[in-house]
């Protein structure tokens, strides 16, 4: 829904704009990426658990399964890898309910408020992170 949902909040572009972000911006960095989506908290998880085995980092938007999800936070524990939580607004400006993230407690750290930029910055602190 991203372009389309609350413009006002999570901006204009589009999750294909995004990726194409991401795409050129870790090619910059050297780095292969894996960029996915899903509405589904049982199909997140299951990529969760399966990227320990082909990938070195996990950058996250949970979206509203942040606030909500036990399974997210329990897979993302149980992966071993350095983990970004990046959200397009930030939380903590939002509704109080927003303001507690599940995946923060398994995360390196967290990006939020600077829109799709924060994809970008979260591919820069991956690279450190795995380096």
């Amino acid at each position: 829904m991203l372009g389309t949902r609350e413009p006002e909040v999570y901006g204009s572009q589009s999750l294909a704009d995004i990726e194409g972000l991401c795409q050129a911006k870790a090619a910059e960095l050297g780095l292969n990426i894996d960029f996915r989506q899903s509405n589904s908290e049982g199909e997140l998880v299951d990529w969760i658990q399966t990227a320990a085995k082909d990938h070195e980092a996990i950058i996250l938007n949970a979206g509203a399964y942040t606030h909500t999800s036990i399974a997210i936070l329990d897979a993302l524990r149980a992966s071993g890898l350095p983990i970004i939580e990046v959200h397009l607004s930030n939380i903590f400006q939002r509704e109080e309910y927003r303001h507690t993230s599940y995946v923060s407690e398994a995360a390196n750290g967290v990006i939020c408020g600077f829109g799709s930029k924060g994809y970008e910055l979260a591919l820069d602190a991956t690279k450190t992170l795995i380096d």
